[in-house]
């Protein structure tokens, strides 16, 4: 589903973020991308969506070179692809349902459709009864789970989460977990960049870990103990 080929990032003043990047995700993985601060990991997840475009080498989202693609062809690709931040991103002066109807609205979707769809990933989020909360009357956690519902509602094939848990207290964190692996087990690829040991420890799944812009390791689930 996703592959990098010999993928090299180089920012201005020859700050290196990526050097001979080559790795492939396959659909229905569920991948944790680890590392230290600086090691590359944001650059490896902006590059997926086409927030960033590698100096070298290409981004593959299925038969689609990402890296080439014209950008009027951007809003076409990102309907493929989720993405989750840190920080949230939600619009603070809609409510929790417009929130996540937006993302549907700039497809064009039907009221109907709207309508049925976010009431789902509310549900699928455990938030029904606050979808006519403002953000600013939510918690962080319960922010974070309608910037989730906004990033699946139009059901694409890969959820990016760019650390997702990195804002939240640990018991919080868990529930975001548990959130993206009902996510996961409705066939859907995840990859998740995080700092967090005590989550990519016990809840054990494929870890690419990268440091200095390379692919330290690979590993199978189970098979790894993050360090950092």
């Amino acid at each position: 589903m996703i592959r990098l080929e010999d993928v090299w990032k180089v920012y201005p003043h020859n700050v290196k973020a990526l050097s001979g990047v080559t790795v492939e995700v396959t659909r229905g993985e569920f991948v944790y991308i680890v590392g230290p601060s600086g090691a590359g990991k944001s650059t490896f997840i902006r590059l997926m969506y086409r927030e960033e475009r590698p100096t070298k080498g290409a981004v593959f989202i299925g038969d689609t070179d990402v890296s080439t693609l014209p950008d009027k062809h951007i809003p076409l690709l990102r309907r493929k692809i989720g993405v989750v931040f840190q920080d949230f991103k939600l619009l603070q002066q809609l409510t929790v349902f417009e929130n996540v109807a937006f993302a549907l609205e700039v497809i064009e979707e039907t009221p109907e459709n709207i309508e049925k769809r976010v009431t789902e990933v509310l549900g699928l989020v455990k938030l029904e009864h606050k979808a006519k909360f403002l953000p600013s009357e939510l918690s962080g956690g319960e922010q974070q789970r309608v910037a989730i519902a906004r990033a699946v509602a139009n059901k694409p094939e890969v959820l990016i989460a760019d650390e997702p848990t990195g804002n939240l207290d640990p018991d919080t964190a868990w529930t975001i977990m548990d959130v993206l692996d009902n996510i996961h087990q409705l066939g859907t690829t995840v990859i998740m960049a995080t700092h967090n040991k005590e989550i990519v420890n016990t809840r054990k799944r494929r870890v690419i870990a990268i440091a200095d812009g390379r692919i330290l390791r690979d590993e199978a689930r189970g098979n790894y103990a993050y360090e950092y």
